[in-house]
C-alpha cells in the first residue's frame, strides 16, 4: 500500500471517529458512561491504525515523522483524554461546590507539575520545531540525551517512536485543562448568573449549525481540542435555543441538493453587500 493511501485512511478513520465520538453525547450527560463509550469506540480506531502502519515502509522520513508526529497522536491523545476524564470523575468525592472546586484545581496541579517536568520537549513542541524530527519520530530511533518514557521498551516498536506519545499528552493534557476549567466555573455558585446573556439566536437552527460545523471543522474553538457536542452545548447556552439532533442535521446539511454551505454562501453574500453599499456612500 501507498504511503498516500496509508494517510488517506487514517484521516478517514478519524473523521470517523470524531463522528462516532460526537454521537455518544447524545445519549445524555454521564461523562462515566459517556467516557466508557468512547473509549471502546477510540480503542477500535487505534487496533485499525496500527493494522494499516505496523508493517508499511516509509519511503521518505519526512513521511513517518508527519505520520507519528501529526496523525497518530490525534487517536492516541482521545484515549488519554477519556481515560483522565473517567479516572476523575470516578473518584470524584460526593461533597459540595468547594470541595470539588479543590478537587479539580488538584489535578490542575498535576498537570503543571507535568509540563515542568517536561519542559524542554515542551518547549520544543511549542515551537514548532522540527531539528530532532529525524531522531525521535522514526521507529527504531532515538535521541539518548532527550528524556524517554519509562515504559519505552514495553511500547510495540512497529506502531512506536520515543516521543509520539508525548505530543499525545500534550493534545490531551489542553483538552483536559479545559475540561477541567469548565467543571471549576460549574462548581461555583454565580456561574448561573455569569452564563446569563442578553443573546437568542433568531435565525434558522440549520444555519446555525452549518456555521457552528464550519468553524469546529476549521479548529477555532480551543485549537480543535474539543468535541462538537461540547461546542453545541456551549452555544445552546450561550444563544438560549434548542438545536436538537445536530447529528441528523449535519447529515442533511452534508447530503443537499443545493450544496452544503447554503448559509455560509448567504452570510457572505450579505456581507460583501454591505461593503459595497458602504463603500458607495
Amino acid at each position: 500500500m501507498v504511503t498516500k493511501t496509508i494517510f488517506k485512511r487514517t484521516s478517514q478513520l478519524l473523521e470517523d471517529l470524531d463522528v462516532k465520538i460526537n454521537e455518544v453525547y447524545a445519549d445524555g450527560n454521564d461523562m462515566i458512561k459517556i467516557s466508557e463509550k468512547a473509549l471502546l469506540i477510540i480503542d477500535e480506531s487505534i487496533r485499525k491504525l496500527k493494522l494499516l502502519v505496523s508493517n508499511h515502509h516509509f519511503d521518505h522520513i519526512a513521511e513517518e515523522v508527519f505520520f507519528f508526529k501529526k496523525l497518530k497522536p490525534q487517536f492516541i491523545s482521545k484515549f488519554i483524554y477519556y481515560s483522565s476524564v473517567l479516572d476523575i470523575e470516578a473518584h470524584k468525592p460526593a461533597a459540595g461546590s468547594k470541595t470539588l472546586k479543590k478537587y479539580y484545581e488538584a489535578e490542575q496541579e498535576k498537570l503543571k507539575n507535568f509540563y515542568l517536568e517536561h519542559s524542554e520537549f515542551y518547549s520544543y513542541y511549542k515551537r514548532e520545531a522540527t531539528y530532532l524530527d529525524h531522531k525521535i519520530f522514526v521507529r527504531n530511533s532515538y535521541d539518548l540525551k532527550m528524556k524517554l518514557s519509562s515504559g519505552f521498551y514495553n511500547y510495540d516498536p512497529n506502531f512506536t517512536t520515543s516521543h509520539d506519545h508525548m505530543i499525545a499528552r500534550f493534545i490531551s493534557n489542553q483538552q483536559f485543562d479545559h475540561y477541567l476549567k469548565r467543571q471549576i466555573e460549574g462548581s461555583n455558585e454565580d456561574t448561573v448568573s455569569k452564563l446569563l446573556s442578553p443573546l437568542s439566536w433568531s435565525g434558522s437552527k440549520v444555519g446555525l449549525i452549518e456555521l457552528i460545523y464550519a468553524l469546529y471543522q476549521m479548529r477555532c474553538f480551543n485549537g480543535g481540542n474539543i468535541e462538537l457536542s461540547e461546542v453545541i452545548k456551549f452555544v445552546e447556552k450561550s444563544l438560549d435555543c434548542d438545536l436538537g439532533n445536530f447529528h441528523k442535521t449535519v447529515f442533511e446539511i452534508r447530503t443537499r441538493k443545493q450544496g452544503p454551505t447554503k448559509f455560509l454562501q448567504l452570510v457572505g453574500d450579505n456581507l460583501n453587500q454591505h461593503f459595497m453599499t458602504h463603500e458607495a456612500e
